[in-house]
């Protein structure tokens, strides 16, 4: 049964928009429609996604799935009325986790939550979801838009996004094989992705700064613009390494915690891991960052992910082939480290010294 007209004005006054959401469903509805992928079986409008796992060519599956948000990158994102590129972050966030056990994203969902719904607006977020989608491979099925007056400030919105993906039981990554004499190699990042911005916020007010300023560690560009850099998608270029047979032991994606407490979480028992900081380059961004608040190193990658947005540990003979693959797809790939005996932390060699950071 449809809402009668006093029901949609009643509904309307409380304000909450029918018919702006029926809009939005219709705007979103071809963006949705070329993410599709093989196992995809519901058409977006209904109660549930359907999804066919067995029409993937999987024969002994395990299920891995992911949930995120953007954290408060998207208060820039509202600041600036740039809506274009968050969606991508969104995205990232969580299939770049499924990755890491060595698992391919089958279908995405995602939560758009508002004070007052602003069609124009939350078109431009999804259409940003369903590109990512497209470009990982993964299907938008699904989702939520909640107008929620008197709960968010009405030119505010809220993202938060879930994804499953699936991997053979023989093929997953689990980190257990990693031994001392490994290599680490480190996938260079966006820019801070999706991490640390209300450090990065609070930095750049008490620089006196707006998000419409020059960059002050790059003449002519905008900062808002570089901090709204979206998060980099890895799925397609590491799914590829494997798929080619080449053994990866371990994977991490470099998200809240840095480098420093991200590494770990893909270590066994008995390791840990040396970092070179000589072997890639702290991008300006950061640079400014840990001056401006005179963040020391420890601080730095504890907090950021320092340029490197994944790392990868794999056996030192295959270093090279692997690298080879990564550069061929796009990638900058830096050998940063070694895997050596200890208990799961990571050491930063010299960094402060070789990044020219607060001591």
């Amino acid at each position: 049964m449809k809402p009668s007209e006093h029901t949609k004005d009643a509904y309307r006054d409380a304000g909450v928009d029918i018919e702006a959401g029926d809009a939005l469903v219709e705007r979103i509805r071809p963006h949705v429609k070329r993410t599709h992928r093989s196992g995809v079986m519901e058409d977006i409008g209904g109660f549930g996604a359907l999804f066919d796992l067995k029409a993937c060519g999987y024969t002994d599956p395990v299920l891995v799935s992911s949930t995120d948000g953007v954290g408060t990158k998207l208060r820039i994102a509202i600041d600036t009325g740039k809506h274009d590129t968050i969606g991508q972050d969104l995205v990232a966030m969580c299939v770049n986790d499924l990755v890491v056990q060595g698992a391919e994203p089958l279908f995405f969902l995602d939560y758009f939550a508002c004070g007052k719904l602003d069609v124009e607006i939350a078109a431009r977020v999804v259409a940003g979801i369903a590109a990512a989608c497209k470009e990982a491979g993964c299907a938008l099925i699904g989702g939520e838009t909640a107008e929620m007056p008197g709960h968010y400030a009405t030119e505010d919105y809220d993202l938060a996004g879930f994804t499953v993906g699936a991997v053979e039981r023989a093929n997953i990554i689990t980190g257990k094989d990693i031994k001392p004499g490994d290599v680490v190699l480190g996938l260079a990042s966006s820019g801070p992705h999706s991490n640390g911005y209300s450090l990065i916020r609070k930095i750049v007010k008490d620089a006196g700064l707006e998000f419409d300023s020059e960059a002050p560690f790059t003449p002519g560009k905008n900062l808002g613009d570089i901090l709204l850099a979206p998060t980099k998608l890895y799925i397609r270029p590491i799914l590829d390494v494997l798929k080619s047979g080449t053994v990866i032991k371990g994977l991490a994606h470099i998200t809240g915690g840095g480098l420093l407490e991200n590494i770990p979480r893909c270590l066994p028992k008995g390791t840990a891991v040396r970092l070179d900081t000589k072997a890639w380059p702290l991008p300006p961004v950061f640079q400014w960052l840990a001056s401006a608040a005179g963040l020391s190193a420890a601080e730095l990658g504890r907090t950021l992910n320092c340029g490197i947005g994944m790392t990868l540990i794999c056996a030192a003979e295959d270093a090279a082939q692997i690298t080879t693959a990564l550069d061929a797809a796009g990638e900058t790939v830096y050998t940063i480290g070694v895997v050596v005996a200890g208990e799961r932390d990571v050491q930063l060699d010299d960094a402060a010294v070789n990044w020219s950071l607060p001591t």
